[in-house]
């Protein structure tokens, strides 16, 4: 069985490339054209999903660790009968496993959920602007005109230098990504402190918890394929 770092980024690496096909095919329905598929903006988005994932997956790890979402607490029943000097109920309940259950640290939660929609936020939101501004300029053709058939766009994929980091100006990508900056983290905040909150309290797994937001990204991934297709 793989790691789960691997697997969180396998799914997440499809769903990316989904929600950048469901873009194009939103954006030729809104401009009544046809849809042809693009994979040039499909590999940029999948190679920024095996970049940002892994360490996003270990930050999701450092949070819960340094911050544990739940804690062990003594069930009422076991209060009850402790409370009674009821040695023999104790009994019964430790054999079912009824003298302890986990219940959610408020404190340690709102802590997880600052931490994540500001460095966390803060963080992802420029490196992903960075990323995307650098390899649009890095590949010779402009992102957002569509080759005529999806055959033309694999091909240009695997053809010699389709990507040329030469050709990036990194002053003016730089720029770019900090101009937008705040527009973006505005924009998530609208969406991820309740995906966040959600994570957080109910789903207790790392592994859970990347699939709840992968999902939650498919439509976020919608806005930012949009958003990168304008640049």
């Amino acid at each position: 069985m793989a790691p789960p770092i691997v697997t969180a980024t396998i799914q997440s690496a499809i769903l990316a490339a989904t929600s950048n096909l469901l873009a194009q095919g939103l954006t030729a329905y809104q401009n009544e054209a046809q849809f042809v598929v693009d994979w040039v903006p499909v590999f940029q988005f999948v190679i920024y999903t095996f970049i940002n994932i892994p360490p996003n997956f270990l930050w999701q790890e450092f949070l819960e660790s340094s911050f544990p979402a739940y804690h062990v607490s003594p069930t009422p029943a076991a209060v009850a009968s402790a409370a009674a000097n009821d040695e023999k109920a104790l009994e019964q309940e430790a054999k079912e496993g009824k003298l302890v259950e986990p219940k959610l640290n408020i404190r340690n939660t709102a802590i997880k959920m600052v931490l994540d929609q500001t460095v966390g936020a803060a963080v992802n939101t420029f490196l992903f602007s960075l990323f995307m501004h650098s390899i649009q300029k890095a590949m010779v053709r402009s992102p957002g005109t569509p080759f005529s058939t999806p055959d033309q766009s694999i091909l240009y994929l695997l053809s010699r230098g389709s990507i040329d980091y030469g050709k990036v100006d990194w002053t003016g990508v730089v720029a770019r990504s900090r101009a937008e900056f705040y527009q973006i983290l505005v924009a998530g905040w609208k969406v991820w402190p309740i995906v966040s909150l959600i994570n957080f309290a109910f789903i207790q797994s790392i592994e859970g918890r990347n699939l709840v937001g992968s999902l939650a990204g498919v439509g976020w991934g919608i806005y930012m394929s949009l958003l990168a297709s304008r640049s």
